[in-house]
């Protein structure tokens, strides 16, 4: 099969490469990954009823399975794209074909059939793994090379890492995180209609978007070494390489235990905004505290690269983790306040800004300096690795989660067609609903009844939310004063160039 060529011909990053190829193209993909991230559990805990299924353990169980499952594509599809060897480059390929099985597998996720509780657990382990463990592996894998592999200019890299994190803010700051809580979950409360058509629409959107980043990036640092013979290396020999130098060992360590933090934030934002702080899709908790502490990412746009640039990647991330820490731990000390909790939000994503924009050019300097050291290029197990740790710990944490929910008692809401039949159910089973049930609103005739959760849920759900990132802030920031791989970089990379250019 003959791949149509990039629309990107300069040897430079030029400007449509960075507004349609790293900010348009991925924007499909990313919103789609972003609304998973938010709700999907929530789909499996409120409307599929799930959380008890098999005694608690389904949903625990299944999420760390599959990410087993997700970890072994991941590095099988490392040593493929290492292998791949075509005009269009080794990762855009993959993008190319990326684009319709993330709409196709993202729709299924969805389309749960009505029947018995194992046809149920089949169908979603096996749209899960078909949607992480296939379609977004392929996708995740080599989108996240196209800025390595853009150029080996730092500062036209480090744009684009900016651009290509924007695209990310944009998806889970500014819509799931202000539209989603505040329209469009109160219009379709627990309905799996409405979920399976608003997730079908998400997912045919990042077809065509995802066509725009294939035709719109091009792997200059690829090209370089497209005449040089492909020298074969065992999977065994290229993870020696990558785990004999002490940059990537460290930032692996870094990345993992700012997952385990992000995911169970991620994770306990809808339960905690629904439970903790206000009440279950009232439509302006969740917004505030994403838009509020979200405001930031906007800043960071025109604050984060110019500052980098001066200070330096590795110094400006080390202090802003400083930062994050003590924001979470100012939500932390007073969960159930607003105001105090908007205001750590806001001091945490302060913190949070560097890593959030330069965290991929970062990355991309320590496979130069891997290059440099060892002669080789091994950006698709290297990349593996990465995801490995990503959905790893999402599966992992996931389950947790869970889990945390299961033993700690959570109740899940559940759907009524009159407050009379909402008032029998709640004194048959013992329950206090969350709020008087003459405030419920119906939509579409149905009443989405939320109940008073035990205290123990609220105390997990908020050390999940805010707890955590106390101590992983810390972590982080200790780590990075060990990372100084720009301190030569620039040199390195000229010595690279002149290697090339004797081998020619």
């Amino acid at each position: 099969m003959k791949l149509p060529n990039s629309l990107i011909k300069s040897p430079t990053v030029t400007r449509k490469e960075k507004w349609i190829g790293y900010l348009v193209g991925p924007a499909g993909a990313l919103l789609l990954n972003a609304v998973l991230a938010t709700y999907l559990n929530v789909y499996y805990t409120d409307v599929l009823k799930l959380t008890t299924l098999w005694g608690g353990a389904f949903l625990v169980a299944f999420p760390m399975v599959s990410k087993v499952i997700d970890a072994i594509t991941n590095v099988v599809m490392g040593i493929v794209i290492d292998r791949t060897k075509t005009k269009q480059g080794k990762a855009r390929p993959w993008l190319f074909l990326s684009a319709p099985l993330v709409t196709v597998t993202g729709i299924l996720l969805f389309t749960v059939p009505e029947s018995n509780d194992v046809v149920k657990a089949v169908w979603v382990m096996i749209s899960y793994n078909l949607f992480y463990s296939f379609a977004y592996t392929i996708f995740n894998m080599s989108h996240n090379l196209m800025v390595p592999l853009s150029t080996r200019d730092s500062t036209a890299r480090g744009g684009l890492s900016v651009f290509n994190q924007i695209t990310t803010i944009m998806m889970s700051g500014i819509l799931v995180a202000l539209v989603f809580p505040m329209v469009i979950m109160p219009m379709i409360g627990v309905d799996k209609s409405k979920w399976i058509t608003l997730m079908s629409i998400i997912s045919i959107v990042a077809l065509p978007l995802t066509l725009l980043e294939y035709y719109f990036t091009k792997e200059r640092v690829t090209e370089e070494t497209a005449d040089r013979p492909k020298e074969k290396m065992s999977f065994r020999s290229q993870l020696k390489i990558i785990f004999g130098d002490k940059y990537m060992v460290l930032m692996y360590l870094y990345f993992f235990i700012y997952t385990v933090g992000t995911c169970l934030k991620n994770m306990g934002l809808v339960y905690y905004c629904n439970y903790v702080l206000g009440t279950y899709n009232d439509g302006t908790t969740q917004m505030l505290v994403s838009v509020i502490g979200g405001i930031p990412m906007g800043i960071g746009i025109f604050a984060v690269w110019p500052l980098a640039k001066k200070f330096g990647k590795r110094n400006v991330t080390m202090f802003g983790f400083l930062l994050y820490a003590l924001g979470s731990l100012v939500c932390w000390l007073f969960p159930t306040n607003l105001v105090v909790v908007l205001t750590g939000q806001f001091i945490k994503n302060i913190g949070g800004l560097p890593c959030a924009y330069v965290f991929m050019a970062l990355f991309a300097d320590c496979l130069d300096h891997l290059e440099w050291k060892t002669d080789k290029r091994v950006d698709g197990n290297a990349m593996s690795i990465y995801n490995i740790i990503a959905v790893a710990m999402v599966g992992i944490m996931t389950g947790v989660f869970n889990w945390l929910l299961s033993v700690s008692g959570y109740i899940a809401p559940e759907k009524f067609t009159s407050i009379a039949d909402a008032s029998s159910y709640i004194a048959a089973n013992g329950l206090t609903s969350q709020i008087a049930l003459d405030s419920v609103k119906a939509v579409d005739g149905v009443y989405t009844v939320a109940f008073a959760q035990p205290e123990a849920v609220g105390r997990m759900i908020t050390l999940a939310f805010v707890g955590v990132e106390v101590f992983t802030g810390v972590l982080l920031a200790l780590i990075l004063k060990f990372v100084n791989v720009e301190k030569n970089i620039a040199k390195e990379q000229a010595e690279i160039k002149e290697r090339r250019g004797e081998a020619e």
